[in-house]
């Protein structure tokens, strides 16, 4: 793209005369088909033990900065220091019944460059690689284009392949590896970043719905269109350093 240059000859960035920053995350309930995102709260406590501190959970905790945790107690009081934090902002996901499933927040918000990231995200293996994961990340990427936000991040340990899988099936572009990041549980992090701009969201939202639509799912569930199908072609840039990609 053409740059505008100043009387020194330099190029410059675009000037920004649309856009104000917006507003920090307000912490409202987000609802859809398939999911539905609360404000973590105390009650959710008891359901997300129990989904996220099975064995069959435990590799989720792997690439996280904190977990697994010993006992019920251990867990809890960890989450009592979730509740109520303006950054990371943390929702519970849960199902169509209320069952609490998962977690995710917002996160590393900065609202004068109007970026924000998601993650802290933990999927239990009933949640995990459904129709109501996929619902739970747009709802929040929508809510976060909808506040004003021109930035949306997805960061990741490079090591983590499932993540940076999502990350490209979920339409975030893939910008590189920040090596030596930093020290997670005593071991080097080498930090993958990715991010959706709102020059993006017009066509990866309407993806979203395509994919999300009752019709794109047969009787026994299955899709029929694969999502990856729909965000592959508006990707900036691939992620060339997946396994087998």
């Amino acid at each position: 793209m053409p740059y505008e240059h100043n009387t020194f000859g330099q190029p410059l960035g675009e000037l920004l005369t649309d856009w104000s920053p917006p507003p920090a995350p307000r912490p409202v309930p987000l609802s859809g088909r398939y999911c539905r995102l609360e404000p973590l709260k105390p009650q959710h406590a008891a359901d997300l033990y129990r989904a996220l501190c099975s064995p069959q959970s435990a590799p989720g905790w792997t690439y996280l900065p904190y977990g697994p945790f010993a006992s019920e107690t251990e867990f809890n009081h960890w989450l009592d220091g979730l509740y109520e934090q303006p950054d990371p902002c943390f929702y519970a996901l849960l199902n169509p019944i209320g069952k609490a499933l998962g977690l995710a927040s917002y996160l590393r918000i900065a609202p004068a460059a109007g970026a924000i990231e998601v993650g802290h995200l933990h999927f239990s293996p009933a949640m995990a690689r459904t129709p109501m994961a996929t619902e739970a990340m747009y709802l929040l990427m929508q809510q976060a284009f909808s506040w004003g936000y021109r930035r949306y991040e997805w960061k990741c340990n490079a090591l983590n392949q499932p993540s940076r899988r999502a990350a490209q099936r979920l339409g975030f572009s893939y910008e590189g590896v920040f090596r030596q990041a930093i020290v997670n549980k005593g071991r080097n992090r080498d930090t993958a970043w990715f991010a959706v701009i709102d020059q993006d969201w017009p066509a990866l939202q309407q993806a979203f719905l395509t994919w999300l639509a009752a019709d794109n799912f047969a009787a026994d569930g299955s899709q029929r269109c694969r999502l990856s199908s729909l965000t592959a072609p508006l990707l900036v840039q691939k992620d060339t350093g997946l396994l087998g990609g």
